[in-house]
């Protein structure tokens, strides 16, 4: 048996080792990489629970897709560079170019629909509905093993219940319109994630969002210049602070940290920790902007943390390297 480090572990346990310390030794690499994943995906949720604050002060002065298409085109360009220098540019295999190519647009999708429900529906219905992309995973990985996992089950519904305590009752102004766009959008950043996964091994974290990042610029730019969105003014330094600060922490730290995460955790458990982005998003409202923090808010947050424990809980190692 080879771990994941590459370091075939001894088939005995040397003279004098305890037989558990040798089980540590054989399982430890994974462990160690697992609870790795774990924290890179918490601190990712932080930095995109964020992106709510940020864009609270650029979109005041900019449309949502020309704010959208700024933030990833500034999150991509960097990672196109550093990539071309690590050689992570490289075409290895056509199958998986194309497959990226498909989630850079699966991503574009996300933003764009996510974005336009908001101008049909309520906030909270709608980002209740974003929100609901483990539900899609799940339902994938139901479909694909035929079978329904008790924990990853219960730690969906108890998310959802969360989030919805979070974001209060809906009001009456939402259209169906608003609703199916909510669901498109939760749906398309699911796709992305089962997407994603199933990548070549060969193509690292570095290699996957360079490409997906750069294809779902494009795609964005697209669509502002269609929807005549425009970005802020030059002179609107607190926009573009709102801007950058999306760019550098919420995409460019927070969502590949999240497909770095992917790699090792299954899609659904990385997806029902997106549930946390609402929680974080009222409590940074709430600390700089003033906003009370409700006691819904706080019991949704209890049950957010309890169904992610219960996810964590029910988290398998694989039985290989990730492939979907």
């Amino acid at each position: 048996m080879v771990t994941v480090d590459g370091l075939e572990p001894p088939s005995q346990p040397l003279a004098g080792t305890p037989v558990a310390y040798g089980r540590r030794y054989a399982e430890g690499p994974f462990v160690s990489r697992t609870h790795r994943a774990l924290l890179l995906v918490a601190l990712a949720q932080l930095a995109i629970g964020a992106a709510a604050v940020f864009a609270r002060f650029a979109l005041a002065s900019g449309g949502p897709l020309a704010v959208s298409a700024a933030r990833l085109t500034m999150a991509a360009a960097p990672l196109l560079v550093l990539a071309a220098l690590r050689g992570r540019l490289r075409m290895l295999d056509p199958g998986t170019e194309r497959r990226l190519a498909l989630a850079g647009v699966l991503l574009a999708l996300h933003f764009a629909t996510w974005i336009a429900s908001l101008n049909f529906a309520s906030v909270a219905i709608s980002t209740l509905l974003v929100c609901s992309s483990a539900v899609w995973t799940e339902a994938y990985a139901v479909l694909r093993r035929r079978r329904v996992d008790p924990l990853v089950a219960a730690s969906v519904l108890g998310a959802l219940v969360g989030v919805a305590i979070v974001v209060g009752a809906p009001d009456r102004q939402n259209t169906p319109a608003g609703i199916v766009l909510a669901i498109a959008g939760a749906i398309s950043i699911a796709a992305y994630l089962i997407v994603v996964r199933a990548t070549d091994e060969r193509y690292d974290t570095l290699a996957v969002t360079s490409r997906t990042y750069a294809y779902a610029a494009l795609v964005l730019i697209a669509a502002s210049l269609v929807a005549h969105d425009t970005l802020p003014p030059l002179a609107d330094a607190r926009a573009w602070g709102g801007i950058v600060a999306m760019a550098l922490l919420s995409q460019l730290f927070g969502h590949t940290a999240l497909n770095a995460g992917v790699r090792v955790l299954s899609p659904t458990f990385v997806s029902t920790t997106t549930l946390l982005e609402p929680v974080i998003a009222a409590i940074l409202a709430a600390w700089l902007f003033g906003e009370r923090l409700g006691t819904s808010t706080a019991l949704g947050a209890v049950v957010i943390f309890g169904a992610i424990t219960v996810a964590v809980r029910g988290e398998r190692p694989p039985d290989g390297p990730a492939s979907g």
